[in-house]
């Protein structure tokens, strides 16, 4: 792609991304959406492949049916209040229908089926974008109107999120199918408390992201998609095979790392508001997701092929990629959990 077209999207996107989180008026929001939509999918669409030309297909289609139902919640809206603001969300079925759309442009379920296909149909540059930035307009308006949400919608959309990110992610070996499934669970454990502590929501998309950005990172600095290519990194880079277990094991939610900090606030919130049967099914489903992080650190780390393996040695080429960022990444997706008395005085 060309580099100054390349600057122009990405520019074009995170435009988009800022208008909706600064916009109170429900037509800018919807212009935001727009842009955002407009600008991911030549990026989906970096290696003209039918594969990626299909996943950019269905991710248009879903997110345009999605704005198409935005601006229907925001019409409906006009005519019961008078007004665009996004602070006065009072009629319940614009509400309804709002959090429908939001849903869908997220891949919470029961909408959840476009984001394996669409992830795994593009690069893994392409899916980074995917299950982190796009993630961060529909959740900032998800925290502006989130007084106005019904709270047993919600929850049956978070369980199930949940549900079915740890039960789709059992069978798969390819990874950024994996990735996908992690990213709707992680969702479903950010929907869940936005009635009760939208501040929460944040502490867990602000702790997702490193968690996934790193995953990818290191996923691409070997060129790796499948778990059997995985499985040959203990030759090649036997550092980087500790890096993903670890990382791993906190996005499963493991303490003491990083990713067991927001599942435990989660928690604790909930049962703090009565919810104890929900947080408990929530805590069980979530062992789901840790079993298909296991099953990457074991096959990754845990196991060595025999030497019959014809694909077992592999060149030793000096890596040419631009490595800096991925210590700190590295410490902030594993290593966070000190800085959680801070974070509790601070919410």
């Amino acid at each position: 792609m060309n580099p100054l077209i390349f600057s122009l999207i990405l520019t074009t996107m995170v435009l988009g991304t800022l208008l909706v989180m600064v916009s109170s008026h429900w037509f800018m929001v919807w212009v935001g959406f727009e842009m955002n939509m407009l600008a991911i999918i030549p990026l989906l669409t970096k290696q003209h492949n039918p594969r990626s030309t299909e996943a950019a297909t269905k991710y248009f289609l879903m997110q345009a049916t999605a704005s198409m139902l935005l601006m229907m919640a925001t019409t409906m809206n006009l005519l019961y209040t008078g007004h665009w603001s996004i602070l006065k969300l009072t009629n319940p079925m614009t509400a309804t229908i709002m959090t429908i759309a939001l849903a869908m442009k997220l891949g919470v379920a029961p909408f959840h089926f476009w984001v394996p296909e669409v992830t795994q149909g593009v690069p893994l540059s392409s899916g980074l974008i995917l299950l982190t930035w796009q993630k961060l307009a529909p959740l900032s308006v998800f925290y502006m109107i989130s007084p106005f949400l019904n709270f047993n919608l919600l929850m049956a959309m978070a369980l199930l999120s949940i549900a079915i990110g740890g039960w789709g992610g059992l069978n798969q070996t390819q990874l950024r199918k994996i990735m996908a499934y992690s990213s709707i669970a992680h969702m479903g454990w950010m929907i869940s408390i936005l009635i009760f502590n939208p501040t929460l929501m944040l502490l867990n998309l602000l702790i997702y992201i490193p968690m996934t950005t790193t995953t990818f990172l290191l996923l691409m600095m070997n060129l790796t998609t499948t778990t059997i290519s995985l499985s040959h990194m203990w030759n090649k880079l036997p550092l980087i095979t500790m890096f993903i277990l670890i990382i791993m094991l906190s996005l499963g939610g493991l303490p003491p790392l990083t990713g067991f900090l927001p599942k435990w606030l989660i928690i604790q919130e909930m049962v703090n508001n009565n919810n104890i049967f929900m947080s408990t099914l929530m805590a069980l489903m979530a062992l789901l997701n840790l079993y298909f992080y296991t099953r990457i650190t074991y096959t990754t780390s845990l196991t060595m092929f025999p030497t019959t393996n014809n694909l077992k040695m592999k060149w030793q080429f000096k890596s040419s990629k631009y490595t800096t960022h991925l210590p700190p990444m590295i410490i902030i997706s594993t290593l966070m959990i000190p800085l959680s008395p801070m974070l509790l005085v601070l919410e």
